[in-house]
């Protein structure tokens, strides 16, 4: 007698999955469009989780989700390149009971975002493409290199005062632009034993070091805005006042497509210039600009406004009315609003900026 075989079949069906991803785990919950699956813990592969997923669910509609964090995006196109259909959320957006926050951990948090993808509750973050994250980093990596050469200038200043050797008054100037003659004078300091001298000399070298490390990115950027595939946007936005080649790498490497933000409101919710409200009934409480930002938009925009209110006489009017009714570090965040209104409307037309005439 000859029995029937059945083959599995999932077609039209969506399986929702889960991921809590961690550098060697990942935990995954998996999730019917009526009913839970299972939960288990597998290898950090997105092969492996591909290859289970057609073993058991042939021929079905793949769904993942997982929170923001240190792999940033490679997980993200390993999954697409398995099939399956992914987004990065950001975790303070992932729906959380107090119970969870409570007793949090790997198994809770798949189920949570598995049950969350599968009602329709989460929306993913912006992907941008591997050329662009990879300008983000040296842009970012400008940024850390700069807040070291300032951190171990720090350092040698303190480890001088605290050996009681004075900065001599001719160069007290130059020290605080940290001037070749400054320079030049540190090399010749000599402390009373030969480990202060070492501390002294590798400190001093660490800042020669990150400079020069410093000067190489500087014309790393120069060259990609001269003549890189980022040249003409660049350009367009360092015709804005305010905004140099520094600052319009950070706007381009950060948002790359301005068209993903629907008005001017949400641009300025994603750079952190919104402020943070609290209403209840009655009850409705305006604090100052939210702590959720992209704080490297939000710290090169405010920069960026200060310059541009002695550029640009229509900011500089606008600033001067501003200043009349409000402090100026208030003002300055309504001006930072109209930049990045400037920046939007170069960005998304593509066009040149032109000052407006007071």
């Amino acid at each position: 007698m000859k029995t029937k075989v059945k083959t599995l079949n999932f077609e039209g069906q969506k399986i929702y999955v889960g991921i809590d991803v961690h550098l060697k785990r990942w935990t995954v919950a998996i999730f019917l469009e009526n009913t839970f699956y299972r939960k288990f813990s597998q290898n950090a592969s997105a092969l492996e989780l591909g290859r289970y997923l057609r073993k058991h669910f042939p021929k079905g509609e793949y769904y993942s989700v997982y929170e923001s964090g240190f792999c940033g995006y490679s997980v993200h196109r390993e999954l697409e390149s398995e099939g399956i259909h992914n987004i990065i959320v950001n975790a303070a957006d992932v729906p959380t009971t107090d119970k969870e926050r409570k007793q949090k951990d790997d198994s809770r948090d798949s189920m949570k975002l598995a049950k969350s993808l599968r009602s329709g509750e989460l929306t993913g973050i912006y992907i941008p493409k591997i050329s662009t994250v990879e300008f983000r980093g040296l842009v970012r990596f400008r940024s850390t290199t700069v807040k070291e050469i300032r951190r171990n200038k720090t350092r040698i200043k303190s480890y001088l005062y605290s050996n009681g050797i004075s900065i001599p008054q001719e160069l007290d100037s130059a020290s605080k632009y940290w001037s070749g003659r400054f320079t030049q004078w540190l090399s010749t300091v000599q402390l009373s034993t030969d480990a202060g001298n070492m501390v002294l000399k590798e400190t001093l070298e660490n800042v020669l070091h990150l400079r020069t490390q410093l000067l190489k990115i500087n014309r790393t950027l120069r060259s990609m805005a001269k003549n890189g595939q980022y040249s003409t946007k660049l350009k367009l936005l360092m015709g804005i006042p305010g905004i140099g080649l520094i600052s319009a790498a950070t706007f381009l490497s950060e948002l790359e497509d301005i068209t993903r933000f629907r008005n001017l409101d949400t641009f300025c919710s994603y750079v952190g210039l919104v402020p943070s409200t609290y209403s209840s009934g009655e009850t409705e409480i305006i604090r100052g600009i939210t702590p959720r930002a992209n704080n490297h938009l939000r710290n090169v925009t405010i920069e960026c406004s200060w310059i541009a209110v002695r550029q640009d006489p229509a900011l500089l009017l606008k600033f001067s009315e501003l200043s009349q009714r409000m402090k100026k570090n208030n003002a300055i965040v309504r001006i930072a609003k109209k930049l990045l209104n400037r920046i939007r409307y170069v960005m998304k037309n593509e066009t040149e900026y032109v000052c407006a005439v007071v």
